[in-house]
């Protein structure tokens, strides 16, 4: 039987400052530092699950949902969403504050999966995550659809990856 751990025990959160080098010419936070804070939050909370090495094996999508400014604060919540027997999903929320009107909004979601790792690099068996909340059973029980979303785009990469390999110039 495998080991089984509460959703909630994965919970990992990050708050930064926005600060001017963080950001593009318009004042906001660059995508991809948005990006490299989702991708280390999240492994961080997969590394909480599996206590095993573990990486990235996909990114679904980062949504942009809102701008976030020079000077706003930017915290990013991460949980292991769903398992599967080596591989986990993990959601991550984004929120934006103005620090000084206390503004605060989702700004950014996004889903990534984790394959935990054995010495020999080699996929090893995760825990099961148990989820309590109405948020988490939410996000648990909607995760088989979005794994079937991810498999179809899985094969469709793999389709065009061999495409641009065989095609001639």
């Amino acid at each position: 039987m495998r080991e089984k751990r509460l959703m909630k025990d994965t919970l990992s959160i990050k708050t930064s400052y926005v600060l001017p080098p963080d950001t593009n010419h318009h004042g906001t936070l660059f995508g991809g530092k948005l990006m490299a804070y989702i991708d280390d939050i999240a492994s961080i909370t997969a590394t909480k699950l599996a206590r095993k090495p573990v990486v990235t094996a996909s990114t679904d999508s980062v949504d942009f949902l809102k701008p976030i400014r020079v000077g706003d604060a930017v915290t990013l919540e991460a949980m292991v969403s769903y398992t599967g027997t080596t591989s986990m999903e993990v959601f991550v929320k984004v929120l934006s504050e103005n620090l000084l009107t206390g503004e605060s909004s989702v700004a950014a979601l996004s889903f990534l999966t984790f394959v935990a790792l054995d010495e020999n690099g080699k996929p090893v068996t995760v825990p099961e995550v148990v989820p309590e909340s109405k948020e988490e059973k939410w996000l648990n029980e909607t995760a088989v659809n979005r794994a079937g979303h991810r498999k179809a785009r899985k094969k469709y990469s793999k389709e065009l990856a061999d495409f641009f390999a065989n095609s001639e110039e």
